[in-house]
């Protein structure tokens, strides 16, 4: 019944109907920023919005390197109380192992599945190993040692030809995306997007602090190169906020007293870098649509960009096909009401003259 949409929805029902598990069996949803904590980003796009962005996420509470341990039981549990680590996770499946809190710690390794460690996304030689970028949460999560030391500091990536697979499917492989050709780390679909605004926040939160870092073949600083910023913004746009990433942030900022501003609002990353910066030459046929919070309770906030056609038609239906809302509007942000919707997972539809996108979203329970 559902056909793969370019905006990857077919990839998304897995963690949308993940989500919606999650709500019906009581676990917490999600946080949103405190009153006013974005509004010096107002209406600035490409690096006017960058420096707004770092301004306001800036100077973070910088934990030491042995507290990341503790921190982790806060920012990275699964609702089993397990270690949630994303390279050996199987959305939807049974991973290959799981990890127990200070229990399984690194030490010693010699195959996957011995111990879990403190994985930078954002390595460590490529920034000096200084502080405070050194114990940044927002990069720093656990994974597997064997996975990790396999990754080293490889740039992310997608490869055609991997050299090796772990047992959760991430590789390492000559890249393949256009514009890089050697080695590369590859992570599974379902956690492309969580590490692309790990990456976007980098770039935002280090934004002119970054001078003299090393830097890699993936970035210049902390800004990503050409080839890395097109691959991020796909994963971005492909393997939308997930309620992880949400409960991940707000943990980190009850901690780090900052957020990452493209969980929070992802059309950010577009102003910045994608087809809602007027500097940047627009993506063709570029349809950019974004519905938050999600899981949402009362209403869903929507906005629409990427288009100069200013009405749009809006259909949200259910996973039996049958049409809950059909209605038009010229306002490129409005709000969809959701109070005569039962809990459950939908699907909202918007069609513009330009072009079409389906995403889904889940309304949660009281």
């Amino acid at each position: 019944m559902f056909r793969e949409q370019p905006d990857g929805t077919k990839m998304n029902i897995l963690k949308l109907f993940l989500i919606f598990l999650a709500v019906i069996s009581g676990l917490p949803v999600a946080a949103q920023p405190p009153p006013g904590y974005y509004d010096a980003a107002g209406v600035l796009t490409g690096k006017e919005l960058q420096q707004a962005l770092h301004d306001i996420i800036d100077g973070h509470t910088a934990i030491t390197y042995s507290e990341i341990w503790g921190c982790f039981r806060s920012t990275d549990a699964k609702p089993d109380s397990s270690v949630w680590d994303i390279y050996s996770d199987v959305p939807g499946g049974t991973p290959p192992y799981s990890y127990t809190f200070t229990v399984n710690r690194c030490g010693n390794y010699s195959r996957e599945g011995d111990c879990y460690n403190r994985e930078h996304l954002f390595p460590k030689s490529w920034f000096g190993d200084a502080d405070p970028m050194v114990t940044d949460l927002f990069h720093i999560f656990p994974t597997d040692g064997w996975v990790n030391n396999k990754r080293g500091n490889l740039p992310f990536g997608e490869t055609s030809a991997p050299k090796w697979t772990s047992l959760n499917g991430s590789k390492v492989g000559p890249c393949s995306w256009p514009g890089y050709a050697s080695d590369i780390f590859e992570p599974i679909d379902e956690y492309k997007g969580d590490l692309a605004r790990t990456m976007m926040y980098m770039a935002v939160r280090y934004y002119n602090e970054d001078r003299n870092w090393p830097g890699s073949p993936m970035v210049t600083g902390a800004e990503p190169r050409p080839w890395a910023r097109d691959m991020l913004l796909s994963w971005h746009r492909r393997d939308s906020v997930s309620l992880k990433e949400i409960q991940r942030n707000e943990a980190v900022f009850i901690i780090q007293k900052n957020r990452n501003p493209f969980i929070d609002d992802p059309l950010f990353a577009e102003k910045i870098w994608g087809s809602l910066n007027p500097l940047l030459e627009p993506y063709e046929e570029e349809l950019i649509v974004v519905a938050y919070p999600n899981p949402a309770f009362e209403k869903v906030f929507l906005k629409i960009g990427g288009q100069e056609t200013r009405e749009a038609r809006l259909t949200v239906f259910d996973i039996t096909g049958i049409t809950h809302l059909d209605t038009r509007t010229v306002d490129w942000e409005t709000v969809i009401p959701l109070q005569k919707l039962s809990p459950g997972l939908y699907f909202l539809k918007v069609t513009v003259a330009g072009g079409t996108q389906t995403l889904s979203f889940v309304k949660a329970g009281q």
